[in-house]
């Protein structure tokens, strides 16, 4: 089990890592959009990708 959990967050780590490196402009500009987002807006975004990553997780395994 702490084998798997280590290895979805290795895998969270390198694409979130790799993320920046391919376009930091990009990232810059998303990070701004990000911050200028109100409460409501993000709680609901976090809890859609959120949603999706549990939905993915449940039909992979």
């Amino acid at each position: 089990m702490w084998q798997d959990l280590l290895t979805g967050f290795s895998i969270y780590l390198v694409i979130e890592g790799m993320i920046p490196f391919a376009g930091p402009n990009l990232f810059r500009q998303s990070v701004v959009r990000i911050g200028q987002m109100d409460d409501t807006s993000l709680r609901m975004t976090g809890l859609l990708v959120a949603s999706i990553g549990l939905i993915m997780l449940y039909v992979v395994r």
